[in-house]
């Protein structure tokens, strides 16, 4: 269902912010947000993420990258060894869980997130560490943002991305709507682009959130491998984003499409703005619980490049 350069460029808007977005300060309104410094992360207080309504659909092939322009990316050619091109990512740093019961503290260390070989390394370390919110933790690792730097309506967001494997791991790709200082979460709208826990190291999760599609509500399907884990080898990880759809791709494969007559009875479509993308590994949480015996540490997410076409 690939659009045409032209009709795509037309519907699209990219927005580059050269000032930092005023931060949330509090909650709005009831359960399902949890306050997470200065922004909000689902706080899947109604159960594991797993039990969210999941809509699968057939699997087919289709990619339009070739028709698109690239109008942002990172291919992370830096010198090895250092840190994550600073005029392209910030991070979000602490350890207070961020809603979820995590269990790690993120850092700007060049331990945790580095550039080597052309990749993006987001390392996650078994220390004990308290991070600048006086939190201490047993685990470190970072979480990156475009937040303040780059956000876009619409377009096809991708990765080529490597991930971990282990009990207790938490590795995504995602994005959330740049007014979260002021919409809060969930209304300003998230689209996981690729979630996946050491337990399925098969299968990988696409999610959208709002209000009201929240947390273990978030209408999400997943993709499974027919042999191997996803730790085995690199994949690429998009979605295809216009203003009544939203596409998810593993390795140019469309496995799922979401549009706003799935939503909830009075519920809106919280995805009409721009948003800024993240990539983190979490450790631990409601989700994929606690890393156990089978667990090894360090572990690395590489990440190739991230695209932005329009």
């Amino acid at each position: 269902m690939a659009k045409s350069k032209t009709a795509t460029r037309r519907a699209l808007t990219a927005v580059l912010l050269s000032a930092p977005l005023a931060c949330a300060s509090g909650k709005s309104g009831g359960a399902e947000t949890s306050e997470i410094g200065s922004e909000y992360r689902p706080a899947l207080d109604g159960g594991p993420r797993d039990a969210r309504r999941d809509q699968s659909s057939d699997v087919t092939k289709s990619d339009s990258s070739s028709e698109l322009t690239i109008v942002w990316s990172d291919e992370f050619n830096g010198a090895n060894g250092s840190a994550p091109d600073g005029t392209k990512w910030g991070y979000d740093t602490g350890g207070g869980g961020w809603g979820n019961e995590e269990l790690e503290t993120y850092t700007t260390s060049t331990k945790n997130a580095y550039q080597q070989d052309g990749n993006l390394i987001i390392k996650v370390n078994k220390e004990t560490a308290t991070g600048t919110d006086g939190i201490s933790r047993d685990y470190t690792s970072a979480r990156l943002v475009t937040k303040s730097k780059f956000s876009a309506t619409y377009g096809r967001f991708e990765a080529r991305i490597k991930i971990p494997y282990g009990q207790g791991l938490w590795p995504a790709f995602w994005m959330l709507g740049d007014n979260i200082g002021s919409a809060s979460w969930p209304a300003c709208g998230e689209i996981d682009v690729m979630e996946n826990i050491g337990k399925e190291p098969a299968t990988v999760h696409g999610t959208i959130h709002g209000s009201g599609y929240s947390g273990s509500s978030g209408i999400g399907s997943y993709y499974s491998l027919s042999s191997g884990k996803f730790a085995d080898d690199f994949h690429v990880f998009a979605v295809e984003w216009e203003a009544s759809a939203i596409r998810f791709y593993v390795d140019g494969n469309l496995y799922a499409t979401r549009t706003p007559s799935e939503l909830p009875s009075g519920s809106a479509w919280a995805f009409d703005h721009a948003f800024y993308m993240l990539l983190n590994v979490a450790v631990g949480g409601t989700w994929p619980g606690a890393p156990d015996s089978t667990t090894t540490f360090p572990q690395t997410m590489q990440v190739d490049y991230v695209r932005v076409y329009q």
